[in-house]
């Protein structure tokens, strides 16, 4: 998501009782607000692709994903945050009696967008891999056809990396596994002159629109 910061010192009270009735989500990174402003269809698009089929695959089971309004704490650096998709499996753990906090994400995908690409790669999985229950973190682009995938493995975070649509990503943690081209249905990449598609048949195809 796209960012601006402000330069006034929170508390983290004083950012959530704000936040609670904000009607904007911001984040909290070391007692500053930070405000998070709207996104491209692309990158819509492929958060709710991703919400969609892992929602469908875990229906029933012990794990649930969230798309874009879960608040998550990342209780060892104090930063407060909103993934674009988040998996949670078993108890959700709450910071406090409000229910809107969530403490225990196992899978967390951002959606890399220009703005925040090198947070997101940097300071942000910083604090990430600072959540003990976290097991993979999901990097997608949405100007290309790329997914990175960090297993943790003890102490050590994994690479892999996918680029091609009819990859196959692999979400251990959770037992999904996820087409890129289901990911990227009906986005719009730079120089194509029609989004990915699916046609009636379950076939790849080209289907007419797209967006910015």
């Amino acid at each position: 998501m796209t960012v601006t910061e402000t330069q006034v010192t929170y508390t983290p009270a004083e950012y959530l009782a704000r936040e609670r009735v904000a009607e904007t989500k911001s984040e909290y990174r070391a007692g500053q607000i930070v405000a998070m402003t709207g996104t491209s269809f692309n990158h819509n698009r492929i958060v709710l692709n991703l919400a969609g089929e892992l929602g469908r695959q875990l229906r029933g089971g012990p794990c649930e994903p969230f798309a874009n309004d879960v608040r998550v704490r990342v209780s060892r650096t104090g930063l407060y945050t909103y993934p674009d998709v988040v998996v949670t499996c078993g108890e959700i753990l709450h910071e406090d009696d409000h229910f809107d906090t969530l403490l225990n994400p196992v899978v967390v995908i951002e959606v890399l967008s220009p703005s925040t690409e090198a947070y997101d790669r940097g300071e942000k999985f910083a604090h990430y891999r600072r959540l003990d229950s976290l097991q993979e973190y999901l990097l997608v682009s949405q100007d290309k056809v790329r997914v990175e995938r960090y297993v943790r493995q003890g102490e050590q975070w994994v690479l892999s990396e996918l680029s091609a649509l009819d990859d196959v990503l692999s979400i251990a943690a959770i037992d999904c596994s996820v087409s890129l081209r289901d990911i990227y249905r009906r986005v719009t990449l730079p120089g194509d002159t029609a989004s990915v598609g699916v046609d009636d048949a379950g076939r790849g195809a080209a289907a007419p629109g797209g967006g910015d």
